[in-house]
Order: C-alpha cells, then sequence, then structure tokens
C-alpha cells in the first residue's frame, strides 16, 4: 500500500488542476466576440508547406480592425509574423519562387517567403482593386470605377459643386447600402513589368454595366486562361429595370489578341459565376442556377471543353446545391463544399476525360462531423488545405487528411481564448414538423447546464429565405454568446434552408408566411415539452426574413412567446415591394408585385401587418439606415404599430449601418440593447 501512495497523490494533484482550470474559466461576454482574431487563409507556398493567413484584430480604443499576414509550416511549428505594417495587406498571389505578391494600401508588393525586406511594385494613382496577375507575368487585370451616367448634381452641373442630388430615370437608383452616382466597376487589363503598368484596356468601354458585380462581387470574377492569351469577367449586362428584375450574370471572354469578347454562356439565365480554368487550359468551369430571378436556385458545377464547345453539368443529378469548388492538381477530381443536414461538407466528383457521357460520376462526401468546411485553400500530397468553423469556434485553418479523413488544426489564432470561456454544448435534434415532415434542429446550452433546473429559451429565426442554418460562426447573432449569459437556444433547419434536397430549399418561395412559420412553431412546441425549458421564459429572435419571421409570429403565436426581437425584418410587404432595390427577389419569393391579384394570398395571409390585431407581446426592433435590402420605413412602421397598440416595444435606429451591423461600437451597443432587452422582458 505504501507503495501506490504516491500514486494516489499524483491523481489527486491533476484531479485538483483539472478543477482549478475549470473554475478559472467564465462565460463569454459580448467584448469577448470582438477580441478575436479573425482568420482568413491567404495561399500556400509553392512546395505545398508553409501556409500564408491574414488575422484580423479589432481595436476599441480606434474602432477599426487591422489585418497583418502571418505563416505557419503545415506539419507543425510556430506561426510568424510576415507583415507588420499598419494597414491591411491581402495576397494576390504565391509565386513558384515563393514571392508573396500582396495588395496594401492600393499598391501591390512583394516579398519572400525566406525573408528580406517587403517591395513596393507600384505606384498607380488611384490604386488597385480585384488585381490577377497573368501566369506568364506579362499582364495585369484589374477593376476601377468609371464614371458613365451622371446622375449626381456634381457630375451633371459642374458649377455647382456644393450641390449633392441624385437624378434619376430608371431602376436600379441605389443598391445594398449605395445610391448609384452613375460609377460603374470595370475591368482593366494592361501590360505589367514586375510593378511597371502600361496603358489599360476597359473591357467595357463606355457600358453602364458591373465587374465585378454589384454589391458583392470581388476578383472571383476574374479569372486569367493558363496561357495568358485571354480573361474571363463575370458581368449582368443589364441596365436599369432590367438590371434590378434579372439575375442573369454572364461569362465573358476577351481575347488579348485580336480584342474580341465572346459570351461563354449564351443562353443561360440564372446566375453564372466564379470562372476557372482546369490546370492544362483545356476546360473551362464555373458555377450557375438555372433560373433567371432566383437567387437560390440549385447551384450546379458546370464544365466546358473549350475546343469543342461540349458542355457538361457534373452535378445535375446531385440533389443540392454548390457553395463553392477547387480544381485538383492533376485535373482528375473536382473538390467542393456544400450544406448537407445542418452542416457545410467537403465532397468531391472525377472529372470525366470525355464530357459526352451517358452517365455522371458519383459524387462523394469525404468529410463528416459536427463542423462547417467554409473554403477549400489549396491542396497537399497529404489532404487539402481548407477552412472551418463550429457554432463555438471562429474560422481557423485546417488539414484535412485524404486518408484518414480527418481535420489536423493548422492555425490556432483564438484556442487561448477559447480555452479561458466555460464550454456551450451543442447538440443536435429532430422532431415532426406539422405535416409530417422530419424537422432539424441545433441546440446550444447555456455553460453548466444542469438539466433538473429550467432556462429561458430562444428561438431563432433564420435569414435569407434560403440561407443555411449550420456550424457558421457569426460575429452578431453569436448563439455561444446568447448561451453564455444563460439562454437555450433552438435553431430549426425549416423549410427554405439547404442541405435536405432541393424541393425543401424550394418550398418556401411564395409561401413564406405557411410551412416556414409552422416549422417554427413545432419546434419550440416540441422543446417545450423539455423540463428545463421554462416555458413562461421563451423568446423568438431574428433578422431579414428571420426579422419577417419574428413579425409574423408576433401576429399568430398564440402566446407562446413572451418577448420579440427582430432586426431588418420585412413588416408591410406592400411597401417593402415599393422600396427594395433587388426586385428580382421579389418578384420570384412573393410572385411579383402586390397589385396583381394572383399574389393575394403572400399580400394577405403572409403579410405581418395584417395580423397586428393579434400583437400584444413585448417587441425590440432594430433597422440600419442604410439598408436598402429592407429599408427604413419597415422597422418604423413595425414600432409605429407596437406603439399605438401600447405594447412594451423600442426601436434601435443605427443610422450608418446597413443590412448588417458592421462597426464595432455599434456592435456593442447592439449586443447591449439585446441583452438589456431579454433581462428586461425574459
Amino acid at each position: 500500500m505504501g507503495q501506490r501512495a504516491p500514486e494516489k497523490k499524483i491523481e489527486k494533484s491533476v484531479l485538483t488542476n483539472k478543477i482549478n482550470e475549470y473554475l478559472a474559466k467564465r462565460p463569454m461576454n459580448a467584448e469577448d466576440l470582438w477580441k478575436l482574431g479573425r482568420v482568413s487563409a491567404e495561399g500556400l507556398s509553392a512546395d505545398g508547406s508553409v501556409l500564408v493567413y491574414g488575422v484580423s484584430n479589432y481595436s476599441f480604443e480606434e474602432n477599426k480592425s487591422e489585418k497583418n499576414l502571418f505563416t505557419i509550416p503545415l506539419k507543425g511549428g510556430d506561426a510568424k509574423p510576415f507583415t507588420t505594417d499598419l494597414g491591411s495587406e491581402t495576397v494576390i498571389e504565391i509565386t513558384s519562387s515563393d514571392d508573396v505578391i500582396y495588395l496594401f494600401k492600393g499598391q501591390l508588393w512583394k516579398k519572400n517567403l525566406k525573408g528580406g525586406a517587403a517591395v513596393q511594385l507600384t505606384d498607380v494613382k488611384e490604386g488597385l482593386s480585384d488585381v490577377k496577375i497573368s501566369p506568364y507575368k506579362k499582364h495585369i487585370l484589374f477593376s476601377k470605377q468609371v464614371l458613365i451616367n451622371k446622375n449626381h448634381s456634381v457630375d451633371k452641373y459642374a458649377d455647382l459643386s456644393k450641390s449633392n442630388i441624385y437624378i434619376y430615370d430608371d431602376l436600379d437608383y441605389r443598391h445594398w447600402d449605395t445610391f448609384n452616382d452613375g460609377r460603374f466597376n470595370h475591368p482593366f487589363v494592361a501590360t505589367y513589368d514586375n510593378g511597371k503598368i502600361g496603358e489599360a484596356v476597359d473591357l467595357l468601354e463606355g457600358q453602364p454595366f458591373y465587374s465585378p458585380t454589384a454589391p458583392f462581387g470581388g476578383a472571383e470574377d476574374f479569372a486569367w486562361s493558363p496561357d495568358s492569351k485571354s480573361v474571363l469577367y463575370v458581368c449582368k449586362k443589364k441596365f436599369g429595370k432590367e438590371y434590378a428584375t434579372s439575375t442573369n450574370t454572364d461569362i465573358y471572354q476577351y481575347d488579348l489578341a485580336t480584342k474580341q469578347t465572346k459570351n461563354l454562356t449564351e443562353g443561360m439565365s440564372g446566375y453564372d459565376t466564379n470562372p476557372t480554368f482546369s490546370p492544362d487550359g483545356k476546360r473551362f468551369s464555373w458555377l450557375s442556377m438555372k433560373t433567371d430571378g432566383y437567387e437560390a436556385d440549385k447551384n450546379d458545377i458546370i464544365i466546358q471543353d473549350l475546343a469543342s464547345g461540349v458542355k457538361l453539368n457534373l452535378t445535375s443529378h446531385w440533389d443540392e446545391t454548390v457553395n463553392a469548388f477547387y480544381w485538383s492538381k492533376d485535373g482528375k477530381k473536382i473538390y467542393f463544399v456544400a450544406p448537407t443536414r445542418g452542416t457545410v461538407q467537403l465532397f468531391e466528383v472525377d472529372v470525366p476525360a470525355n464530357l459526352n457521357v451517358r452517365s455522371l460520376p458519383k459524387i462523394q462526401q469525404l468529410s463528416q462531423g459536427q463542423f462547417d468546411i467554409s473554403g477549400i485553400v489549396g491542396e497537399t500530397k497529404e489532404g487539402l488545405v481548407v477552412t472551418s468553423t463550429k457554432m463555438t469556434q471562429a474560422t481557423e485553418v485546417y488539414l484535412f487528411n485524404f486518408k484518414n479523413k480527418n481535420l489536423t488544426q493548422i492555425t490556432s489564432v483564438n484556442d487561448a481564448k477559447y480555452a479561458g470561456w466555460k464550454e456551450t454544448k451543442v447538440e443536435g435534434r429532430f422532431t415532426k414538423a406539422s405535416d409530417g415532415a422530419d424537422l432539424f434542429s441545433w441546440v446550444i446550452y447555456p455553460p453548466d447546464f444542469d438539466p433538473t433546473k429550467k432556462y429561458p429559451t430562444l428561438l431563432f429565426c433564420q435569414g435569407g429565405p434560403q440561407s443555411a442554418t449550420t456550424q457558421g460562426y457569426s460575429y452578431r447573432w453569436n448563439f455561444q454568446l446568447m448561451a453564455s449569459q444563460g439562454y437555450i437556444v433552438i435553431l430549426p433547419n425549416r423549410r427554405g434552408m439547404p442541405g435536405w434536397g432541393t424541393k425543401w430549399n424550394q418550398d418556401i418561395s411564395k409561401d413564406w408566411g405557411g410551412q416556414a412559420i409552422q416549422d417554427y412553431l413545432s419546434a419550440i412546441d416540441d422543446f417545450k415539452k423539455e423540463s428545463y425549458v421554462d416555458n413562461d421564459r421563451i423568446g423568438a429572435i431574428g433578422a431579414s426574413y428571420g426579422g419577417y419571421s419574428v413579425f409574423m409570429l408576433a401576429g399568430v403565436h398564440e402566446g407562446r412567446f413572451k418577448t420579440f426581437i427582430s432586426h431588418c425584418g420585412l413588416f408591410n410587404m406592400e411597401s417593402w415591394y415599393g422600396t427594395t432595390e433587388e426586385l428580382f427577389f421579389a418578384n420570384y419569393d412573393l410572385g411579383g408585385p402586390y397589385w396583381d391579384k394572383a399574389n393575394a394570398k403572400t399580400y394577405q395571409d403572409f403579410n405581418p401587418i395584417k395580423h397586428i390585431d393579434k400583437w400584444n407581446t413585448p417587441i425590440l426592433i432594430f433597422q440600419g439606415g442604410k439598408d436598402y435590402r429592407v429599408p427604413v420605413g419597415q422597422g418604423q412602421e413595425a414600432f409605429q404599430v407596437a406603439q399605438l397598440k401600447g405594447i412594451k416595444s423600442r426601436f434601435v435606429y443605427m443610422p450608418d449601418e446597413n443590412h448588417w451591423v458592421l462597426s464595432g461600437h455599434n456592435a456593442q451597443v447592439w449586443q447591449r440593447e439585446f441583452f438589456g432587452w431579454l433581462n428586461e422582458t425574459l
């Protein structure tokens, strides 16, 4: 017995240390969220052994973020700073000699991975954006704004330089958070010689079209052919009402020698995006949606043989939608990421040697687990370098191993911070929807969850309406943060979300207030049966379509909820149709305008303003002043109704924010008002 005593002492010491470590942990708070480093994977060294990645860190004092680049060996080792200058750097490419070409303050810089000082390459007066350097390094492709239409008074009337008036004769007069001042992003091609840029050619000279596409397009809308003889660019060559009512982007090829432009996707009427060449340059691939006006249509991978013109839809037989894809180095496979059953996973599909095939190759799911694969960075001999998130972990970079199918973490930017916070358990849950379908939900529990106690519960209503609720990580609607404040959060994968088959995804269109709302009620009714749910303290929260869902639930919930929070929600479908900018979305998802009698159900039964006679529950309303997708009047109308009906309500107006909350200080106000309201009403 005397010989075993030291062993018992060690076990007790280990246990004591673990207890002390646990007791030292605390719940996550709102400021912690903005102290996390935001990781971006930027590229791999020529031999695939070193990762270059970016980390953006937010300063509360300056209310802005700064991004720097770092390097880390893939097979283990310490991360090292690569850039330290004030500002933000973004990698353009990593050359075969391991020169990292990056964009910094609008100019190209070069620094080698093996060491040495950074060298500024360009000195362009207006700066560069969306840069792609040709494979042979003799030309450069970039974008800049060009004045086409004089919509702004200072451009139309040069002698009235202190005026500030906009004049329009057509639609598309504002988009997302900006009024159209008549300037359009255009692609430019110029000669390039180690930083020296020659005279640039505007590929859309004189045309009122955007490329990259507005408002979110970037360098992914551009591509060089491997032989450097042509470029591809994405553009929706429509203007005014046609632009506002269509999603028909096409991919155009510009030949540098002939100066001729060809539409490679002629006759394909939906979104065509992300042009990419195969490694040998003989094939061209892209993401394509079939239906004009349907922004959430099934996204397929299309391949075209450039010599013969033969096209093949590589994923037409697959009942899901593709987020992004990546060619294997040997050109024999395409890897892609896609939502599936409440997560986003990694898939692969073989590329046929002959595109005239009778049967399509089988699609294989590679990864599986309670995480999202959010992007593919590159390929090594061992596997794929990817980015990944969980509801309880922000983006980090991993290696997905081909042999064992496991993820090995490469970066650990935020591990130390997470180690100091108490864990929040995440579980999946199935219930039966009102129509008998299986309905999946994610459930996040508070730290130190005790099933013998009762907890307030939040029903999260997702936006989109075709956005997925998976294992993504948000810096505003952060479920780890909500759970850390003592709330259980349930997130149903209701009708309209991808990952459960295309029909499930499509079923919400023209049925906004129908089965999807019933799915929310089914999920919360089932969850209320758990003994640890305090049925007297249940709230519903959400933004965009989720905000619409909150407004709808406020009129049909029959006492289920004690409080509501709606951010940029659609409240009056008629006035929303009359003021939103992307009319293709309203036309497809709602059925069309309110004056068309065929859409009566949308504007009557599925219109939150038509159910205000049953409003009787406290409600908090957030609204951005620069939100042109869901304009400010929606929040104002809802708040005015609540106030005049004598319902406890609050209106949080953010004049400088759009559909999101981008300022760190504004985000802190948002969080304080959010949790303050819950403390008051739940």
